[in-house]
């Protein structure tokens, strides 16, 4: 039976009423406080003359308020809108016209903004602002206070859209996923079971709520009635100190967040010794960095792949994470998993014919966490929706028993004299050599080849291998047409929102002009 996710939260009120659902600045709500505040909030937006899946946009950095407004749309049937608050004002501009809200909720940081955008998008009918009192917003505060906590009225079907939540849009303009209450559910309770999580466990959530995996976490520990600390910004020695003064069990972190403080650790004392899991996701973990972090804190990692239109692929457990065992075992190290029970996975050629094993080819999905579509993009939708696969345009292959290694995204392959190049094998050799902290290689243009590989090399503090040195380095790790034909040492790399590097931003300078990204 497919649900939806204000049956998660129903079950939660009923399950663990008075147990902690949620900590927030030194704030504790229970799931019945929770709940309460989320029916509140629901019950107010019909009052206002809100309907079933009409557009709620939310424009704030984590906080509980943020979790309140995912609860009231998910119980009403409302469609939440998660604004990422890092754009710029012209391209959330440019999501709530695609997307027409007709409320847009503010923290009070982001009140200019907000009122800018209620004036240039003309479905915005109600504006309502977190603890802000300029008098030109609807409080927060005062709307769940004057409002009923019996359930709400409306709900959603299971098929209905839960979310609408936009891509980071690194091909192109952003793209609104919808993601279905069904889809949600099921990859909440799929994601919840196959992960390792725990009633007892108390969860940390750092990653933006406005991204899917924040949310996703969020939900996946809530539903086994275990309290998450949430937190407003990623800060190591913050994320440390409260790991170790909560007694945090399970966090979910971004590679690069890890890598941080495994620095940090290397440097200052914090008692992380009650982790006993950690999800990371939102990009592969290099090889190098994986094997550190667990000699520091051990077999405790857990690598989920999905996506925001595929919420939920495969995932490597915590006893295939092992640095001593067989050629098969220590390879799938660099794996990103198994599909889990529900979900199908299989490889296919650009006819669309299946890849053998070993093979690289695209990497297809079906499963019951696919999104419904892209909003107002049926041609987008169609060309990635294919007979009831969804096409990731990851490239990768799988091995006998179905562990997929991601290879590297379609986009960022480098086609160099006719020959495919990896971006990522390039990544790994490189990453190998001990001068050298982060990597990113990118196609430029190549008047022989079409493209060449370049690499754009952040070196670790007071360490200085030269160009002629990585390039060597790299023949002994991979073919010699793959290594790098050129370097460039940077102070840092540019990224996303969610920690991936920002690769479009390093293309850029060498396709100034062109009319393509590639040749």
């Amino acid at each position: 039976m497919l649900l939806t996710c204000g049956d998660l939260i129903k079950r939660g009120r009923l399950l663990y009423g008075e147990q902690t659902a949620l900590i927030y600045e030194g704030r504790r709500f229970t799931f019945a406080e929770q709940s309460s505040r989320m029916y509140r909030l629901a019950n107010a937006l019909l009052a206002k003359g809100l309907k079933r899946q009409e557009r709620v946009a939310i424009l704030a950095r984590n906080c509980s308020e943020y979790i309140e407004l995912f609860g009231a749309c998910e119980v009403a049937g409302f469609v939440a809108i998660n604004l990422n608050s890092r754009l710029a004002e012209r391209e959330l501009a440019a999501i709530c016209q695609d997307s027409q809200p007709a409320v847009l909720i503010h923290a009070k940081e982001f009140a200019a903004t907000a009122a800018s955008l209620a004036s240039q998008v003309s479905s915005i009918r109600i504006r309502i602002g977190i603890d802000t009192d300029d008098g030109t917003a609807l409080s927060f505060e005062q709307l769940i206070a004057g409002a009923g906590d019996e359930l709400p009225a409306t709900s959603a079907a299971p098929h209905e859209m839960a979310y609408l939540m936009y891509t980071s849009g690194t091909t192109g303009g952003a793209k609104g996923v919808m993601i279905s209450h069904g889809a949600m559910a099921e990859a909440t309770r799929m994601l919840s079971a196959e992960s390792g999580i725990d009633a007892s466990d108390k969860a940390l959530i750092v990653m933006p709520l406005f991204h899917l995996g924040g949310k996703i976490e969020q939900m996946n520990f809530s539903l086994m009635g275990a309290p998450v600390v949430l937190k407003q910004a990623f800060d190591p020695d913050d994320i440390l100190k409260t790991i170790q003064d909560e007694k945090v069990t399970a966090a979910h972190f971004a590679p690069l967040m890890i890598q941080t403080m495994l620095d940090v650790l290397d440097k200052k004392t914090y008692d992380v010794s009650s982790l006993r899991l950690v999800h990371y996701a939102s990009a592969p973990m290099p090889v190098p960095l994986l094997r550190r972090a667990l000699a520091r804190m051990g077999p405790i990692f857990v690598q989920v792949y999905g996506m925001t239109e595929c919420i939920f692929g495969t995932l490597l457990k915590p006893h295939l994470h092992v640095l001593e065992g067989s050629q098969d075992e220590l390879r799938r190290l660099a794996s990103a998993g198994q599909p889990p029970l529900g979900n199908e996975v299989k490889i296919v050629r650009e006819d669309g014919s299946a890849c053998g094993l070993g093979e690289t080819g695209e990497i297809v999905f079906r499963s019951p966490t696919v999104m419904n579509g892209y909003w107002n993009k049926n041609v987008q939708t169609a060309e990635v929706m294919r007979d009831g696969w969804f096409h990731t345009g990851d490239m990768g292959f799988v091995d006998g028993k179905s562990f997929v290694f991601v290879v590297d995204r379609k986009k960022d392959m480098i086609i160099s004299g006719g020959e495919n190049i990896y971006s990522w094998e390039v990544e790994e050799a490189l990453r190998a050599h001990p001068d050298v902290a982060e990597v990113a290689v990118i196609a430029v243009p190549d008047e022989k080849w079409g493209e060449s590989v370049k690499a754009c090399v952040q070196m670790r503090p007071g360490k200085a291998a030269t160009e002629a040195d990585l390039i060597e380095h790299t023949r002994t790790r991979i073919a010699s047409y793959k290594k790098p034909r050129t370097i460039d040492f940077v102070d840092s790399l540019p990224r996303l929102f969610n920690g991936k590097i920002d690769k479009k931003a390093l293309r850029a300078p060498y396709w100034q002009g062109r009319d393509r990204q590639v040749s």
